[in-house]
Order: C-alpha cells, then structure tokens, then sequence
C-alpha cells in the first residue's frame, strides 16, 4: 500500500553567496522560518525629468529599481529543550546564525589587512573591496542578484549567558539588474534569466476582456 506524507515539503527562503570571481557558492543561509509577508516596490526608469516631454513619454531607460523587504524570526526555544550541554545552540544560542547574516555587510578580516598593508606601502589609491554576489532565493523561478540596502535585529530572549535565543531580523533588498552588473557578470545573467520567467509567468495570466470593463471598443 502507498503511503503519502501528511504534509508536503515547504521550500525556505534564503540567501546564497557566490564567490564574486568564479561564480561559486561560498554559503547558504537558510530562513528557519518563511516570513508570512515580503513586501516588494517597483520603481520605473523612464526618460525625460520634465513632464510633457511627447518623444520620451512612453520610453523605458533601464529595468525599474525593485526592492524587497521581509522580516525572518529565528528561535532556538524548541532546539534547547533537546540540546545536549555541550551543543552549539546550547552554548551559543543563535548567534551563529545571527552572525551569518551580519558576516554579509562586512569586508572580510583578511581584506581589512590587505588593504592596510598597502596603505603602509603608499599605495595612494586602493581599489573599493568587492563583497560576495548575494542571491535571494524564494523558489526556483525567483532567484535574485541583491545588494543589502537595510539590516536591523531585534533580539528578544536570552539565555543565561546573554546569548540570543530568539531575535527578528529585517531586510531591505535592492535587485541587481544588468545595468548595475552587466550582461557578461553571473549576476547580470541571473537577472535576465529572472525577467523571462516573469515575461513566461505574464502570459499564463488570464486575459481580460474589454467588455468586463464595460467597453464595447476603445473609443
């Protein structure tokens, strides 16, 4: 007799970086919880800042500027109950998953020390560090190149040794379109693979009918 599972498998939301010279994933930090909302802002790039320009009203200069805010809750309660003394959440709690997601708006120590080494050298101009490509990753069809544009935690229990045991962590979230990274950059590549799926999601919408608009044509 077959048996099926009470409840299917819930894909999480998380973020993957990649190594920004070779395209491969360096680490994956996966949501404990989905967030019950992500809230996203569209904001469109036309040309010509002065109204009543005809040539340029109907023109689209660049992909629009999407953003995308959530808000994740991480809780080691449950984990605790069953965790061994000498355990990682029982020593630490959550910060170690707190901390990988912090480690993402940081330069890395050994970054820091290059470039303090060159300025000891005299180097008089050095180059701005480039960080990991950050992908949001919620379902297959939306995997997004990201740059980190707000991070706030709201830790909210502890344990006895002032560990985080339970916090809630707000993103904000600007995509990386191949106006900021290019089309031959892996990131500019997953963005348009991210624009033809939404063109292919866009025509198995239902298509309306003027007359549900009560139009018998356009006038």
């Amino acid at each position: 007799m077959t048996s099926f599972p009470r409840s299917p498998q819930l894909l999480k939301g998380g973020i993957v970086l990649l190594d920004p010279d070779t395209g491969m994933p360096v680490q994956t930090i996966v949501l404990q919880y989905n967030p019950d909302t992500l809230t996203r802002s569209l904001q469109l790039q036309g040309i010509g800042p002065e109204p009543g320009d005809r040539l340029e009203a109907l023109r689209l200069k660049a992909p629009p500027l999407e953003t995308i805010k959530l808000e994740a809750e991480i809780d080691a309660t449950d984990q605790m109950e069953v965790a061994t003394p000498t355990s990682t959440v029982a020593q630490l709690g959550i910060y170690p998953q707190l901390a990988a997601l912090e480690i993402m708006v940081y330069p890395s120590v050994q970054q820091l020390l290059d470039n303090d080494s060159q300025a000891q050298m005299g180097v008089l101009e050095i180059a701005p560090m480039e960080a990991p490509l950050s992908l949001f990753v919620w379902s297959q069809i939306r995997v997004l190149p990201v740059r980190l544009t707000e991070f706030s935690i709201t830790e909210e229990a502890f344990d006895p040794n002032l560990n985080p045991i339970r916090a809630k962590v707000s993103l904000g979230m600007r995509v990386l379109t191949v106006n900021d990274l290019g089309f031959a950059h892996k990131g500019g590549s997953l963005f348009m693979t991210y624009l033809q799926q939404k063109g292919q999601l866009a025509t198995k919408s239902p298509q309306g009918t003027l007359s549900a608009l009560g139009l018998r044509g356009i006038p």
